[in-house]
C-alpha cells in the first residue's frame, strides 16, 4: 500500500495543544540545533530554475521557502527575546506571503542560510539555558492568543521540520 504525502503538511500539521515534557523540549531544541544544516542539505545542488520551482501549485518556490524560513525564525528567535525580558508582550505578527513577493526573496539562498546559521546558534544557546519554568513564560500573538515559550519551542521546530519537508519531498517527487 502507498501513502500519500500531503504537500502542504508533509510532517502533519502542528498540533499545539501538545503536552510538552523534558524530552519533548530537549528533541526540540536539537530540531532547532539540526536546521541550518538540514536546509542546506535540502537545497544543496539546485539550480536556479529548480530553486524557483514551487514546492506545490500555487506555493512557494524552494527559493521563498528558504528565504521565509529566516524570516520567521528571527521573528521567533525576537520573540523568545521579548518573553524572556517582559511580561506578557505582544509581538507583532507579520505577512507572511508579502514578505515572500519582496524583492529580496529573489535573492540566491546563500544569505538565509547564513542568517540561518547565526540567528539558530544563538537561539539554541538561549533555549538550551532556560529553566524549566521558564517554559511557561508568555507572549501575546494578536491572531492566535497566549502562547507559551514551551508552545513557541515545539511550533518553530515543527516549522524547521515542515519547511525542510516541503523541500525534500519535492525533490523526491521530481527526482532531484
Amino acid at each position: 500500500m502507498t501513502m500519500t504525502v500531503d504537500v502542504s503538511y508533509p510532517v502533519g500539521r502542528f498540533d499545539r495543544t501538545g503536552r510538552w515534557t523534558p524530552q519533548s523540549r530537549q528533541a526540540a531544541i536539537e530540531d532547532l540545533a539540526a536546521l541550518p544544516a538540514a536546509m542546506r542539505r535540502a537545497v544543496s545542488g539546485l539550480d536556479d530554475a529548480r530553486l524557483d520551482t514551487p514546492y506545490r501549485p500555487d506555493g512557494w518556490t524552494v527559493r521563498q521557502v528558504v528565504h521565509h524560513v529566516a524570516d520567521s525564525h528571527m521573528n521567533g528567535y525576537i520573540r523568545l527575546k521579548l518573553a524572556l525580558t517582559e511580561d506578557t508582550p505582544t509581538i507583532k505578527p507579520y505577512l507572511q506571503d508579502g514578505w515572500a513577493a519582496l524583492p529580496d526573496s529573489r535573492l540566491p539562498v546563500a544569505p538565509s542560510l547564513s542568517i540561518l546559521d547565526a540567528v539558530h546558534e544563538r537561539w539554541v544557546v538561549l533555549w538550551r539555558a532556560l529553566g524549566a519554568d521558564q517554559f511557561a513564560r508568555t507572549f501575546n500573538h494578536p491572531e492566535l492568543g497566549p502562547l507559551t515559550l514551551d508552545t513557541h519551542l515545539h511550533l518553530y521546530a515543527w516549522h524547521s521540520r515542515h519547511h525542510v519537508a516541503h523541500v525534500t519531498t519535492l525533490r523526491a517527487r521530481q527526482g532531484w
